[in-house]
């Protein structure tokens, strides 16, 4: 809605921008302005100040300021024109009239607002009743309570074609009305319009003041799409609202987190296991209106996307999405789940600890798109090398806002010498300082603990280390072992894997010439070739490698889909801790060659994030615990 400048400033006449910002910051005169603590960052001495005459409010400790409309839309995370009506009527002025067309079309959204009401309704009954018995199964086997489904007014569409057609009729509720909702299927082709929802569980969207505008429908049957909905209608408008966006926004104004997951589940999930502040975008990728109104709600949301290749493809397209946006202050973060988890599967599998860890884990974006674009990088020629340099000049180029482009800049050059820098011997290095003429000298290189003397080298102490073989390699080599029809899947996952002890790659590589034909499915058959290939020692130095007895998953009387669950968390974990191992060495490296704060920062970065990973692997090694349910068997 358009607001005449005259009404604005009106408003402004009207109301102190001292009186609007009280009702949240306790002020203190101070000469000509009035002083307080920030509303949005912890702080014991005032930065906050407001001067009624200038119309202003400025908070220096982070940097915002603006009228009293910034104010209310910063802190009570609404639009613009709901700012303006709050004020309005905080200043008792009626908004202004509109048109009799505006007048017309209002009255009109309104009746269909009572008509998604009572759909609403009508599936909340049926969901309840004889018909919803499968929809109810479904939803227990999603481990939602009662109370949970109460909450977000989850339903059930019947399977019938006009079952909800006929309920609103019986309501005196216009056909015409029905499909201008989006309820019903209509058209020229179409002599009688018919439900659009049948046999889902159906899930009502709310706009941000609370009132249902549209449905997402899950199919129970074989059918597609699996989730489907509402059309484009005077109230539905999906690139433009959030799954339980309402109650984030409530949640962030109390200082929650806000985090972006991908479906309607996830977010029921997460704010049933307590993160009350988590939203869906509509069953699409995330569009630039929503995150603009994600960063209404909060400066640096999480987004927390599935640990497959579609979860990777949407951070990505978020990523890219952002990328032209970002401002001073405002950004995104990421949070890496477990490959082949979503929120859901992880909190129902190992509870509310298990996300927390994945949310203190998370990743900023400049971190998330260096990743991304070094990732599969082969930097072994000058041109390779000079390729990516163009393509992340590429990148910074959509950047629109100056400073932050400027500063990112900075960043990735910074990361771009370390990884381009050249690892120099102790000759050349010494040759260097001489001709720097007296300048700083390079840091000599480290000494190498094992090489000091060659009896230190050859003692037990340094020997038992070297040969010790990773307890994570070990477990996943002999969960192959014990169950060999996981190679049918996820061989190729297996044969991609860095193994850092020679003798667990060894194995590795004779478990994969072993299986070339259907005998892999046989656990017998495999450990026949393998004991023939001469591995004995190999297979029995990764069961003496395994020091704790938790590891269930690699008995070969567990469960399958148990076993897959864990295979899952535990390569994606042996990735990630081999992502963060080599990220150590460049830190060390980095630190030693230039011993400054920011570097020794980093170094703590990854240390921290390491010994994260290491508890989540504790959590792994208890997944059978952890899960609430006796190890199943075969």
């Amino acid at each position: 809605m358009r607001f005449p400048p005259s009404f604005i400033d009106e408003i402004k006449n009207r109301l102190p921008v001292s009186e609007v910002v009280r009702r949240r910051v306790q002020l203190k005169k101070a000469g000509r302005e009035w002083k307080g603590l920030s509303p949005f960052n912890p702080e014991k001495t005032p930065s906050f100040f407001v001067n009624d005459q200038k119309q202003a409010w400025f908070d220096f400790s982070s940097g915002k300021n603006g009228s009293i409309f910034d104010f209310v839309m910063l802190t009570e995370g609404v639009s613009f024109p709901e700012a303006v009506e709050r004020l309005a009527q905080m200043a008792g002025l009626p908004l202004p009239k509109v048109s009799a067309e505006d007048e017309r079309r209002e009255a009109r959204r309104k009746t269909l607002y009572e008509v998604m009401e009572l759909a609403a309704k009508f599936y909340e009954e049926n969901l309840q009743a004889r018909t919803g018995a499968k929809a109810r199964g479904y939803l227990a086997d999603r481990g939602l309570a009662l109370a949970t489904i109460a909450r977000f007014r989850l339903g059930y569409a019947p399977a019938e074609r006009f079952a909800l057609k006929e309920y609103l009729g019986a309501q005196k509720i216009p056909v015409e009305d029905m499909i201008e909702s989006g309820m019903l299927i209509a058209g020229d082709d179409i002599p009688v319009p018919y439900d659009r929802f049948r046999d889902r569980v159906m899930f009502p969207i709310h706009d941000f003041k609370g009132r249902i505008v549209g449905f997402g429908g899950r199919a129970l049957g074989d059918v597609e799409p699996k989730y489907l909905n509402s059309p484009e209608t005077p109230l539905f408008h999906k690139g433009w609202l959030l799954y339980n966006g309402q109650n984030a926004r409530a949640a962030t104004q109390k200082g929650a987190q806000l985090v972006v997951v991908e479906g309607y589940m996830d977010a029921i999930a997460m704010a049933a296991a307590g993160f009350e502040a988590t939203v869906a975008p509509l069953g699409t990728a995330l569009t630039e209106d929503q995150l603009n109104l994600i960063w209404r709600m909060n400066d640096e949301p999480v987004l927390c996307f599935d640990g497959d290749k579609a979860g990777q493809r949407a951070a990505n397209r978020a990523l890219d999405l952002a990328m032209p946006l970002l401002a001073p202050g405002k950004s995104l973060r990421f949070a890496i789940l477990p490959e082949g988890q979503d929120p859901d599967d992880l909190i129902r599998s190992s509870g509310a600890a298990a996300i927390k860890e994945v949310l203190d884990g998370v990743r900023p974006l400049a971190e998330m798109l260096w990743l991304r674009e070094t990732a599969d990088a082969r930097l072994d020629t000058p041109e390779r090398r000079a390729a990516l340099e163009a393509r992340i000049g590429e990148i910074l180029r959509v950047i629109q806002d100056e400073t932050v482009r400027r500063h990112y800049r900075d960043d990735l050059r910074e990361r771009l010498s370390r990884l381009f820098a050249p690892s120099m011997p102790a000759s050349v290095r010494s040759f260097e300082n001489r001709g720097r003429g007296g300048g700083r000298p390079f840091p000599a290189p480290r000494e190498n603990l094992a090489t000091r003397s060659s009896g230190l080298a050859s003692s037990p102490l340094v020997r038992g280390n070297l040969s010790a073989i990773p307890t994570r390699e070990a477990l996943i080599l002999l969960a192959v072992c014990n169950h060999p029809w996981l190679l049918k899947d996820y061989a190729e996952e297996l044969a991609d894997l860095e193994f850092a002890h020679r003798d667990a790659d060894s194995l590795r590589r004779a478990i994969l010439d072993a299986v070339s034909d259907e005998a892999a499915d046989d656990r017998e058959t495999l450990a026949e070739r393998l004991s023939a290939a001469g591995t004995e020692e190999l297979k029995t130095r990764m069961d003496r490698a395994i020091s704790h007895k938790g590891d269930w998953a690699v008995r070969p009387e567990a469960a399958r889909e148990d076993v897959i669950a864990w295979w899952h968390q535990i390569v994606s974990l042996h990735r990630r801790k081999r992502t963060l191992s080599r990220e150590l060495k460049e830190a060390e490296r980095a630190l030693g060659a230039e011993p400054t704060e920011a570097n020794f920062a980093k170094l703590k970065d990854v240390q921290e994030r390491l010994a994260v990973l290491d508890g989540t692997e504790a959590l792994i090694d208890g997944f059978g615990a952890l899960s609430g349910r006796p190890v199943r068997t075969m």
